[in-house]
C-alpha cells in the first residue's frame, strides 16, 4: 500500500511541477499526469490542449528530471474522452434506397462499358442491398 502512496504523492509533485512551468492557462489543462516506464502520460481535456502541450515537451521532461526516479524519454499526451463539453445530437442513420433503386443500380451498372466503374456500382448495389435487409 506503501508504494501506492508513494506513486500517488510522485505525481502529485509532477503534476505541481509542470503547472509551475507552463503559462498558468496551459497548465491548468493538464488533469493528470504519470510516469509509465520511461514514458511521461499526460491527460488532457481536449486534442486543442493537446497540440499546445506538445510545443512544450522539451521543456515538461526537464521540469521532471529532478522528481523522477528513472530518467523520462518520451512524454505522451491522452485526451480524456467524454468530457469535451460538446453536445452530440442524435446518430445519423444512412438513408438506404428501397430494393427498386438498388436494382436499378444493379441492372444500369451491366450495362457500363468501363469495367472498375461496372464493379463499383455492382459492389454499391450488393452492399445497399445487405443494408437494407438489415433494417
Amino acid at each position: 500500500m506503501a508504494y501506492f502512496y508513494s506513486q500517488i504523492e510522485q505525481q502529485q509533485r509532477i503534476l505541481q511541477r509542470l503547472q509551475a512551468v507552463l503559462p498558468e492557462v496551459l497548465g491548468k489543462q493538464i488533469r493528470y499526469c504519470l510516469i509509465k516506464d520511461k514514458k511521461l502520460l499526460l491527460y488532457t481535456d481536449s486534442a486543442a490542449w493537446a497540440s499546445q502541450l506538445r510545443f512544450y515537451n522539451n521543456v515538461i521532461l526537464a521540469a521532471i528530471v529532478p522528481l523522477t526516479r528513472t530518467p523520462v524519454e518520451i512524454m505522451q499526451i491522452k485526451i480524456i474522452g467524454g468530457q469535451t463539453g460538446l453536445i452530440l445530437g442524435p446518430r445519423r442513420k444512412a438513408k438506404i434506397p428501397s430494393i427498386e433503386k438498388i436494382e436499378l443500380i444493379r441492372n444500369d451498372s451491366l450495362t457500363v462499358s468501363d469495367n472498375q466503374l461496372r464493379l463499383a456500382l455492382l459492389k454499391l448495389s450488393s452492399t445497399l442491398e445487405r443494408l437494407s435487409s438489415k433494417t
